[in-house]
């Protein structure tokens, strides 16, 4: 069993900012693969379903962005999984431009305040991400302002490409087969 979760901040006051590409993601994949989103526990909406015979719980937790790892790790100890194999965390990635995804298996926080609250919370940095572009902070920005800020029409577009990518390589990583979508997802050109 996975369990897939997507960083965001609840309320619609952050619906469609930088920031919460990860619950658009896991919103994304509920409506492809039919899946309910109306639980409710572990401060957090969460939804069972499957992707490729692979039974998967998606998540989308309601602690805001820096407190993730709590409801995360309340998951991780109620269903028993071994967070190094099946705990799939994806979110917003301002070193990568929009349309483009990043898989890796492990690794630190980059000074994503979501994933530094999960490795707090895990004691450890080794759990399988994917880090959706949002595109780098314009000079003279504020780093808070940006990420909370909303797409322009052009880079919108990228962003579903983004989600059409991650979900291809989230039927990937349900096969097991993270070494592949890591070989065809990281490129950098967009195909």
């Amino acid at each position: 069993m996975y369990i897939i979760v997507g960083l965001g901040n609840p309320t619609a006051v952050y619906e469609k900012t930088r920031h919460n590409v990860g619950f658009e993601m896991i919103d994304y994949l509920a409506k492809q693969y039919d899946i309910d989103m109306s639980g409710k526990k572990h401060r957090a909406y969460y939804g069972k379903g499957i992707i490729e015979g692979q039974k998967v719980i998606l998540v989308k937790p309601q602690t805001y962005m820096n407190l993730s790892g709590e409801s995360i790790r309340s998951l991780i100890d109620f269903y028993k999984i071994d967070e190094k194999e099946e705990l799939l965390v994806i979110y917003d990635d301002i070193s990568l431009e929009p349309g483009h995804i990043r898989i890796r298996k492990k690794g630190s926080a980059g000074g994503h305040n979501g994933i530094k609250s999960i490795i707090q919370h895990l004691g450890h940095d080794v759990f399988q991400r994917i880090k959706i572009g949002v595109g780098e902070k314009p000079k003279g920005y504020d780093l808070a302002d940006y990420v909370l800020g909303h797409f322009s029409k052009g880079e919108r577009e990228l962003v579903e490409i983004a989600y059409e990518r991650a979900s291809g390589a989230i039927k990937e990583l349900a096969k097991g087969e993270i070494d592949a979508a890591m070989n065809i997802y990281n490129r950098k050109e967009l195909s």
